[in-house]
């Protein structure tokens, strides 16, 4: 269901998205001692329903938790991964911190942009790529980095990162780097981040090339970590 069909009616959901999104938050509140503990997984359950953190889902968060409007709306406008407005079905995250940024993350964004012809946190107008300059992806040992909905692609240039949005927008198969096989969309995506799970989280490898070098170095040498007292 898009964000059109079902968000925003006087800034509440439609009588069956409300039942879907309470039992699903009540199985999220369920997990905290405080239930205000639980506003950021809420936040994210709420923009896995609209694509963004649209004035219901405000409302919906709000009145789950016992919280105010502006304490919601507070937080919400707080963290950059909760969007003001609708995203993309597919986005783009190009880093642009330092390494990656010297390895070629500032081309890469100049150039991508250019060519989807969509800014910061914007989105195209058939609605599937959204573009965000990020500034770390924690993932340096294969700088230049990109994300789409949270998921690598390692090691990319302006061409490989442009025919990457072209293969999204076609509707092709992209596999990313690490990780699933399949490629959520940012609505998934969001829902997992709210801590339901989508049965992905042990498919395919987490870690390669560089990053295990220092463990291997760490076995070869017969290196632990200091036991705890």
């Amino acid at each position: 269901m898009s964000h059109e069909e079902g968000a925003v009616v006087g800034a509440t959901y439609p009588p069956e998205v409300r039942e879907r999104l309470e039992r699903d938050a009540k199985e999220i509140i369920g997990r905290y001692p405080k239930p205000r503990s639980a506003l950021l997984p809420l936040l994210h359950l709420v923009q896995s329903e609209d694509g963004y953190v649209s004035d219901a889902g405000h409302e919906f968060c709000a009145e789950m938790l016992g919280l105010s409007k502006a304490e919601v709306v507070g937080v919400s406008t707080f963290y950059t991964m909760y969007k003001r407005r609708p995203m993309g079905e597919y986005h783009v995250g190009v880093c642009i911190n330092t390494l990656c940024a010297v390895m070629g993350g500032d081309q890469i964004w100049d150039e991508l942009s250019e060519h989807v012809g969509v800014g910061h946190d914007e989105t195209t107008p058939d609605g599937k790529v959204s573009l965000e300059r990020l500034e770390c992806n924690a993932a340096c040992d294969f700088a230049p980095v990109m994300m789409v909905n949270w998921e690598f692609f390692d090691n990319q240039t302006p061409d490989s990162a442009k025919q990457l949005v072209d293969d999204l927008r076609d509707g092709k198969d992209v596999t990313p780097t690490r990780g699933p096989k399949r490629l959520c969309t940012f609505k998934e995506a969001s829902r997992v981040l709210a801590g339901l799970s989508d049965g992905l989280a042990g498919e395919g490898p987490s870690a390669a090339g560089a990053s295990l070098e220092g463990l291997k170095v760490a076995k070869a040498n017969g290196w632990k970590a200091p036991e705890a007292p």
